[in-house]
């Protein structure tokens, strides 16, 4: 089902305070409060919304180092692909991993204490994975833009 202006308000608002009641809510996008507590269930079911979470600090959490890490694999069979990200969903300081188009097969976001961390992470954890025949890691210096929030 498509989505309307409100519901893109709705939404907007969602992502920028994840935790505002459903009366601020709904004052904001100038709905009642049970109107737009139906819309909100309605995008929740619809998979509009795919879930609340706390965005933690990772520099406060002990993790100011984030590093990038091009990975080629040997192939792209399925079998390659599936065995790969099958491991890396197991790394719990791998963020996020993304199959790519171009010169690398996957890109990995990674989060570590510092450098002599990563290079742990790297040699117990990233060079055992599966297929993979190169990595190349960069260092982020400094974060620029950081959002969750998607262009509604």
């Amino acid at each position: 089902m498509a989505i309307d202006n409100t519901d893109r308000r709705i939404l907007a608002q969602l992502q920028n305070a994840g935790r505002i009641s459903n009366a601020e809510l709904a004052e904001r996008v100038n709905l009642s409060a049970s109107a737009c507590h139906r819309r909100v269930q309605r995008l929740e079911a619809e998979g509009y919304i795919d879930g609340y979470v706390a965005l933690l600090d990772a520099r406060r959490m002990g993790r100011g180092a984030t590093v990038f890490v091009e990975i080629t694999l040997q192939g792209q069979t399925d079998e390659v692909l599936e065995a790969f990200e099958r491991e890396v969903a197991r790394i719990p300081d791998v963020l996020e991993c993304h199959l790519m188009a171009g010169k690398s097969d996957y890109l990995l976001k990674v989060v570590a204490r510092d450098t002599e961390d990563f290079a742990r992470i790297h040699r117990r954890r990233l060079a055992c994975l599966p297929g993979v025949t190169q990595m190349h890691s960069s260092f982020a210096l400094r974060t620029v833009r950081r959002t969750t929030a998607l262009p509604v």
